[in-house]
C-alpha cells in the first residue's frame, strides 16, 4: 500500500499534540517580564504571577539588566512584554490535556480572525474577477509576451517580493499574490511548486535578511539595546547573496522540470488548484473592458503594497480594500446582485481550507504559552551556549534561534522574549551585540521556510501541494543558506 502524506490539518494537529506532550515532560517556567504603561508612565513588572509597579526611568532598566534606552519604551517601540535577564524560575506546571489539544485550534481561529477574514475576502475578490474571463485573456496575453523569457519572470518577482520582505516585513500579504501569479507561472509552463517557491522564498529570504523590517530588525535591535543600523552591512550582504542563490536554485529547478516533466517533484500527481484551469489559448487581443478589469485587479495589489509600506495599513485596511475592489469589479462587469454574491461566495469557499490552516497553526503557540514551556526552552538554550567562545557561540546561537523559531513563529514575539537575555549574555562572552541580532534573524529566518506553524502550510494549501513535496524541494537550499549565514556571522565577528 502506497503511503500518503497527511494533509496540512493532520500535520498541524500532530504538532499541537507533540507540543501538548512536551508540557508534561518539560518543567514549566517563566522569566520576569516588564511592560511600559503609557497612561501612568510606569513600568509593570510581572514575576511569578505577581505584579509590581516600578518608576519609568533609566535607573530601573539598568538595575534589571535591560540594555534598552528609556525613550524606546516611551516612543511605543515595545507593545509586548519584554523578558528580564537572569530571572527564570520554575512555576507550577499546567500540562495540556486532550481537551486543550482540541480547544487550541478553536482559540487559534479567534486570535487570527483578522487574517482569516482577509483570506476569505481575497477569495471572494478572486471569485468575482475569475467570472469575468479577464484573467484568461490577460494570462494568455502575458504568456505570449514572455515566450522564451520565462526565467526572467522568476528573477523579477522573487527580487521584488524579497525587497518587500526585507523592508516592511511582507509576510501574510503574500497570500494575496497567489491568485494573480499562479496562473502566470502555469501559463509559462512551470509546475505548481515554482510560484510557491517564488512567492514564499522571496518573502522568507527578505525576512531572514531584514534591513528596515520593523517587525524583525528594528524590534530586535531595540530589544538588544543597539541602533538598528549597526550590523546592517552584514544583513545586506546576506540579502544579496541569499536572493541570488535562491533565484538560481528556483530557476534551475523550474527549467529542469519544464524541459522534462518527469523531473518535477509533482510528476504523476493529480493536483487540483483553484487557479490551475486557466484557458491560455484565449485571444491575445485585449479589449477596453478587459484592460479596465485587469487594471483594477492589478491596481488593487499595488494599492495594498503602498498602503502597507507608507501608510501603516494592516489586516483590517487590506480586507476593506479587497471588499471595495470586489464591488467595483461587480459594477464594471454589470453583474446582478445575485450573480455577484454567488461568485463571491464561490471564491471564498476555495480559500476556506487556507483559513482553517492559519487558525490551527496558531494553536501550536497557544499550547506552548498555556503550558508555560516556551521560556523553559529559552532558558535551556541559554545554558547550552553560555561559556563558549565567540566562534562556537554564534553557530550554537544560530541553531538555538532556528529551534526557537519552531515554537515561537512570530518574529517580533521571539525578539522581545530572547533579545534582552541573549544580548546580556553576548556582553559576557565578548561577542558584538549586532551579531546576536543577525544570528536571531538568520536562524529564525531559516526556520520560516519549513515551520508548520508559519505561513508555509497556508501557502501550499493555496495550490494543494503537500508539505512533504515542499520539504524535498527546499532542504538543499536551506543547507546552502545555513552555510552562508554562518560565514556571514563569522565575518561580522572578525571585521
Amino acid at each position: 500500500m502506497n503511503f500518503k502524506f497527511p494533509t496540512p490539518y493532520s500535520v498541524l494537529m500532530g504538532v499541537i499534540l507533540v507540543a501538548a506532550i512536551a508540557t508534561w515532560i518539560l518543567p514549566a517556567g517563566q522569566y520576569d517580564t516588564i511592560t511600559y504603561l503609557e497612561n501612568s508612565d510606569t513600568f509593570e513588572l510581572r514575576s511569578a504571577g505577581e505584579t509590581t509597579t516600578l518608576p519609568a526611568n533609566q535607573q530601573t532598566l539598568d538595575e534589571l539588566g535591560i540594555l534598552i534606552q528609556l525613550d524606546k519604551f516611551k516612543e511605543g517601540e515595545f507593545t509586548k512584554p519584554l523578558s528580564v535577564p537572569d530571572t527564570y524560575k520554575t512555576v507550577e506546571s499546567d500540562p495540556q490535556g486532550i481537551l486543550d489539544v482540541f480547544l487550541a485550534p478553536i482559540k487559534g481561529m479567534y486570535q487570527v480572525i483578522d487574517i482569516v477574514m482577509l483570506v476569505l475576502i481575497i477569495g471572494g475578490f478572486i471569485g468575482v474577477f475569475n467570472s469575468s474571463g479577464a484573467l484568461d485573456r490577460g494570462v494568455s496575453y502575458l504568456a505570449r509576451i514572455l515566450k522564451g523569457r520565462e526565467s526572467l519572470l522568476i528573477v523579477i518577482v522573487t527580487s521584488l517580493i524579497a525587497i518587500g520582505g526585507t523592508t516592511f516585513g511582507m509576510a501574510e500579504e503574500t497570500l494575496a499574490f497567489y491568485p494573480i501569479l499562479v496562473p502566470v507561472f502555469l501559463a509559462a509552463g512551470y509546475d505548481l511548486l515554482v510560484p510557491v517557491a517564488v512567492i514564499f522564498i522571496g518573502s522568507s529570504i527578505g525576512t531572514m535578511a531584514s534591513t528596515t523590517n520593523p517587525f524583525a530588525t528594528i524590534i530586535a535591535s531595540n530589544a538588544a539595546g543597539i541602533n538598528w543600523t549597526i550590523g546592517l552591512y552584514s544583513r545586506l550582504a546576506m540579502l544579496i547573496l541569499g536572493t541570488i542563490v535562491s533565484i538560481t536554485y528556483i530557476v534551475r529547478y523550474a527549467n529542469r522540470a519544464k524541459k522534462d516533466p518527469t523531473k518535477s517533484l509533482l510528476y504523476g500527481l493529480n493536483i487540483h488548484s483553484p487557479f490551475k484551469d486557466i484557458d491560455t489559448s484565449a485571444s491575445s487581443h485585449l479589449d477596453l473592458k478587459t484592460v479596465l478589469l485587469l487594471s483594477l485587479f492589478g491596481g488593487t495589489f499595488l494599492f495594498m503594497i503602498i498602503g502597507v509600506a507608507f501608510y501603516g495599513w494592516w489586516l483590517e485596511e487590506m480586507t476593506v480594500l479587497f471588499l471595495i475592489a470586489s464591488i467595483l469589479l461587480g459594477i464594471l462587469m454589470r453583474s446582478s446582485e445575485k450573480e455577484f454574491v454567488a461568485h463571491f461566495i464561490d471564491g471564498a469557499k476555495d480559500l476556506l481550507g487556507v483559513s482553517l490552516i492559519i487558525g490551527i497553526a496558531r494553536g501550536v503557540t497557544i499550547i506552548m504559552n498555556d503550558g508555560m514551556i516556551s521560556d523553559t526552552i529559552l532558558y535551556y538554550s541559554v545554558q547550552m551556549v553560555e561559556g563558549t567562545s565567540g566562534f562556537v557561540f554564534l553557530p550554537l546561537l544560530l541553531v538555538v534561534f532556528f529551534v526557537m523559531g519552531f515554537f515561537i513563529s512570530s518574529s517580533s514575539g521571539l525578539a522581545v522574549v530572547s533579545m534582552p537575555i541573549m544580548s546580556s549574555l553576548a556582553q559576557i562572552i565578548g561577542v558584538p551585540v549586532e551579531e546576536i541580532v543577525n544570528a536571531y534573524q538568520f536562524g529564525f529566518g531559516i526556520m520560516l521556510f519549513i515551520t508548520p506553524a508559519g505561513l508555509i502550510l497556508p501557502s501550499l494549501a493555496m495550490v494543494n501541494v503537500n508539505y512533504d513535496k515542499w520539504i524535498k524541494f527546499i532542504w538543499p537550499l536551506l543547507v546552502i543558506l545555513a552555510f552562508l549565514s554562518l560565514l556571514t556571522l563569522w565575518a561580522g565577528l572578525l571585521i
